[in-house]
């Protein structure tokens, strides 16, 4: 008898540890998103317009300052308007060698656009003139249908070693996108290693699907369970089968804000600014994909808030170099390639690096049939000796389409 009331003992000692741990980290984290919040909301800073001028904002700040009515307006809602005039709001975060591999990524977006975009860039501050310089460079034409805002990579003061050193440098900024861009409504999210096969506009059409609980969208990780990673591999709760790729990210911020989330670390639920640094805490030893782990769990917890969008939409050599497993590619066509593993670098995925090679070399200004459509093509047909190669037809079956229509486009406006 004494020796259960000895392990009941134990037992309550140990829950209350816990409890109190969890209750620390809860407290650091919201101490220092105060420090965070101060800090960044007393950098001094020059109101720009909204012109098509490269800008440079510093954390908690809008990325688009002059057009607060507009925002306003599109922060009552949770899904953009449908007018001609609005722009996509594109994110991507820039740390280490990745400025042309940012800048083709860029290039796509734009080249196969209609309607105007925003992009925000978030890099370390010796990339942001190289950035500034680049874009410059491009013709007015283009820079036209853009406009640009570079941030600073910004982590709360107290954690923000171990956020950068997490899995990629740099890579866990995009969990703080809703909490420094305060007065954007909805954003779109990228690796550096995305490129473009459809119209930006298009993905961004997707937050129109959302659901009254919906408040961000991505593709699962993988189509075919027998090759997936998170089911059988991963030491930590993942959403669904075989878990989320986080690479494309389609997110309604003003909702993420909003949201309380259910978690594993204790009964009340948290907001998003106060779940993440014990959410690392209690899982860094058995993460391995680091901000994308984190997300996983999250959603794991709170399934009924994210929507799930084809793999069409993130497509990745996972969906071919084992044989064709995208099935709505196959109907529809690739509509963004995401070149991870580095496979735009490499010849390891030849297939891959010939749609970035094609977009990166292309003029801006000549006949994208000619100078881009028609080079891709024949390069794609010295790749078939690869599983990606032999499906390399679906990277350009809707590509085809949409050079078509901008072709079409721009014999009408002459």
């Amino acid at each position: 008898m004494r020796c259960y009331v000895h392990a009941f003992l134990l037992c309550m000692v140990f829950t209350f540890l816990s409890l109190l741990y969890v209750f620390s980290q809860l407290a650091s984290t919201l101490e220092d998103r105060v420090e965070w919040n101060v800090k960044a909301n007393s950098i001094p800073h020059r109101s720009t317009h909204d012109t098509g001028k490269i800008t440079r904002k510093t954390p908690g700040l809008t990325g688009l300052p002059d057009r607060d009515k507009e925002l306003d307006s599109e922060r009552s809602r949770s899904v953009p308007k449908g007018r001609n005039d609005e722009r996509s709001h594109l994110a991507v975060v820039a740390c280490g060698p990745r400025l042309e591999e940012t800048l083709t990524m860029l290039k796509s977006a734009i080249l196969f656009s209609k309607k105007p975009l925003h992009f925000y860039i978030f890099a370390e501050d010796e990339l942001h003139d190289s950035f500034r310089n680049a874009l410059e460079a491009w013709p007015k034409t283009v820079q036209a249908k853009f406009t640009i805002s570079i941030y600073p990579i910004s982590f709360p003061n107290e954690n923000a070693k171990e956020w950068k050193k997490l899995f990629k440098p740099c890579a866990s900024q995009r969990l703080f996108l809703p909490l420094i861009l305060k007065e954007v409504d909805s954003l779109l999210y990228v690796d550096t290693d995305i490129l473009f096969l459809q119209p930006v506009e298009d993905i961004w059409a997707l937050l129109l699907q959302f659901n009254s609980t919906h408040l961000a969208a991505m593709a699962p990780e993988h189509e075919e369970p027998r090759i997936g990673w998170y089911n059988r591999f991963a030491r930590h709760p993942y959403f669904g089968k075989t878990g989320i790729n986080s690479g494309v990210m389609l997110m309604n911020m003003t909702r993420l804000r909003e949201k309380s989330f259910k978690n594993d670390m204790t009964a009340v639920p948290l907001k998003w600014e106060e779940v993440l640094m014990p959410l690392l805490q209690k899982y860094k030893l058995n993460i391995t994909w680091g901000d994308q782990d984190l997300l996983n769990i999250l959603f794991y917890h709170n399934p009924e808030s994210l929507y799930v969008f084809p793999c069409q939409w993130n497509y990745r050599p996972d969906h071919c170099m084992y044989g064709s497993n995208c099935q709505q590619a196959e109907q529809e066509g690739v509509f963004i390639l995401h070149g991870n593993r580095g496979v735009y670098h490499t010849d390891k995925q030849p297939a891959f690096r010939a749609v970035y090679e094609a977009i990166q070399k292309y003029p801006f200004g000549e006949n994208m049939e000619v100078s881009l459509l028609q080079p891709l093509e024949a390069w794609l047909q010295t790749t078939t000796h690869t599983y990606c190669g032999r499906a390399s037809h679906l990277f350009t079956k809707r590509l085809k389409q949409i050079i078509k229509s901008i072709q079409q486009d721009a014999t009408r406006k002459r």
